[in-house]
């Protein structure tokens, strides 16, 4: 893989974020009306569309690879009346450019989130918050880690990241 090409397609499960964790994780990345939220793994959309609806973000984008996915993403973004804010891109979101973002979330595993470094510090602003549902960034210090009991009583971790000037790393 060269420095410029991100053609990695790793497998990364699908497992949905509960709701009251997708809420929280926008919450530590205090989402509002000047951020452009991008979900890496985007699954049903549900964050991308809490973003628009609860956090009033300008713009959320989801990056997914599966196309029964990407359609009910789709569907959601409709149901919900956000086709003008809320957005769903279908492909490997290692060869997408997500420069634009002010707010990345995650829920990807700890070795995907290596991987996927590379790619954040080269594109990502500094001060773009990077928020990531069960899985550390390997290497990164956290700004803030916060546990977070779901629905049934399960506990989560959530850790923030702010992107450094490229040095810092």
């Amino acid at each position: 893989m060269s420095d410029d090409s991100y053609s990695y397609t790793p497998y990364i499960p699908y497992i949905p974020s509960p709701n009251s964790v997708v809420k929280k994780m926008l919450e530590i990345a205090k989402v509002g009306e000047n951020d452009v939220v991008y979900d890496l793994g985007a699954g049903d959309g549900r964050v991308i569309i809490m973003a628009i609806k609860e956090f009033n973000a300008k713009k959320a984008v989801g990056i997914e690879i599966n196309d029964e996915r990407v359609q009910k993403i789709i569907e959601n973004i409709k149901k919900a009346r956000l086709h003008n804010r809320a957005f769903v891109i279908r492909g490997n979101f290692f060869e997408i450019d997500i420069s634009e973002a002010t707010v990345i979330t995650l829920f990807l595993l700890t070795d995907v989130n290596e991987i996927l470094k590379p790619k954040l510090e080269k594109e990502l602003k500094p001060g773009t918050r990077i928020i990531s549902h069960e899985f550390e960034i390997p290497g990164w210090k956290a700004e803030q880690v916060e546990s977070v009991q779901d629905e049934r009583g399960i506990r989560h971790m959530v850790y923030l990241y702010l992107v450094q000037k490229r040095e810092n790393y």
